[in-house]
């Protein structure tokens, strides 16, 4: 694995807001990463140190093995969670960490 779109994707998870939430889909895009089980694969191997529990599948719930420590983690964040789902129309992160580093001329667009 390339070692700088490693640190890519671990730069745009530590950059989620507390009491945000992306999917592996949205970092990979962010991070420019191949995919979004490269996002589950650092995460895995080498995410520790990072706010982890605030990146979740593409449909909103965790991953099954981590399921209740992530959504305390989460709920300790001020993020609604109903039925084991977060609501991303509430808590989804749209903001790309680089927008504000930008030249006008080469915006980053957020997310959405």
């Amino acid at each position: 694995m390339d070692e700088q779109m490693h640190e890519r994707v671990r730069d745009v998870i530590r950059s989620i807001p507390v009491g945000q939430v992306a999917t592996y889909g949205d970092v990979a895009a962010v991070a420019k990463a191949p995919s979004p089980r490269v996002v589950g694969r650092i995460l895995a191997e080498d995410g520790h140190d990072l706010p982890w529990q605030r990146v979740l599948r593409a449909n909103g719930t965790p991953a099954p093995h981590l399921a209740d420590e992530q959504l305390q983690l989460l709920r300790a964040e001020g993020v609604a969670i109903l039925d084991g789902k977060i609501d991303f129309a509430a808590h989804r992160w749209e903001e790309s960490p680089t927008a504000d580093a930008k030249a006008e001329d080469d915006p980053q667009p957020g997310l959405f």
